[in-house]
């Protein structure tokens, strides 16, 4: 078990951040593929991770990564159909997988158009299932998991109160959110909590109480989604822009030994 597994960086800006997020993304991929063949990725929404993408598919980063040996996934998806502008696949399609040389059997999409939602987080459990060799009870551990962070605390598309949150066994659910009426797929709180690495990208004045509220009391039972990101063994980044961490205060972090805190 990690004593301490989250880590917090601040930049300037959020092209900043964003290029931070493509070098990280490209260096996971190279040590992973080192180390044992193929580099396994839970891709996120949001306009952060969508600055992140436009850079992996440019130089320097493009060619970079060991895209063969990449296999992406998706933390959540929105049940809407696939040429939707909110289907989180056809914005990493746009901006990114169609761009790089990737196979289209290493890319494992969420199939938000479905007509019945839970159906659908049924197949991507047994599509995760196969694909990591998972018994009953076991669950996958990805490389490195990609989250947003709503303002609300939620985090992939495990919402505040909503049922989603309390699925302890379930690698998939459909999970219903009445803010929006809408349906999601999302990955449970068990799965992310098994990944080696989970960063969070976090950009813009409108995050910057809700990051105040969560970096407070890391480490703490919370009710925040974000805030119940604690693997046991595994490490959180959280990149933030200046914006975002603008209410985080000296005492928030104790010492830099402590907090591993980094101004970049």
């Amino acid at each position: 078990m990690i004593k301490d597994p989250h880590e917090i960086k601040i930049y300037s800006d959020p092209d900043e951040l964003a290029a931070s997020a493509a070098e990280r993304f490209a260096q996971g991929a190279e040590k992973a593929v080192a180390e044992h063949g193929r580099f396994c990725v839970c891709l996120s929404g949001g306009s952060t991770p969508r600055e992140m993408y436009i850079r992996l598919a440019e130089d320097p980063w493009r060619d970079r990564v060991p895209w063969p040996a990449v296999h992406v996934f998706w933390g959540d998806e929105r049940c809407v159909p696939r040429d939707h502008p909110d289907n989180l696949y056809a914005m990493a399609w746009e901006l990114l997988l169609s761009r790089v040389p990737i196979p289209a059997e290493n890319i494992h999409r969420m199939l938000g158009e479905a007509e019945n939602p839970e159906a659908a987080a049924a197949a991507y459990e047994d599509l995760l299932r196969e694909f990591f060799g998972l018994k009953i009870g076991r669950y996958p551990r990805f490389d490195l998991i990609l989250l947003g962070l709503g303002a609300d605390g939620h985090m992939a598309s495990l919402f505040p109160g909503t049922a989603g949150l309390k699925e302890t066994q379930r690698l998939t659910v459909a999970n219903y959110v009445p803010a929006l009426n809408a349906w999601r797929l999302t990955l449970t709180l068990p799965v992310l909590n098994h990944a080696a690495q989970i960063m969070f990208l976090v950009a813009g004045a409108s995050k910057a109480q809700i990051v105040r509220s969560l970096w407070g009391r890391i480490g703490e039972e919370q009710s925040l989604p974000a805030g119940m990101i604690n693997p046991q063994s595994g490490r959180v980044l959280w990149l933030l822009d200046q914006a975002a961490a603008s209410l985080l205060e000296p005492t928030d972090f104790g010492s830099a030994e402590e907090s591993h805190q980094t101004r970049s």
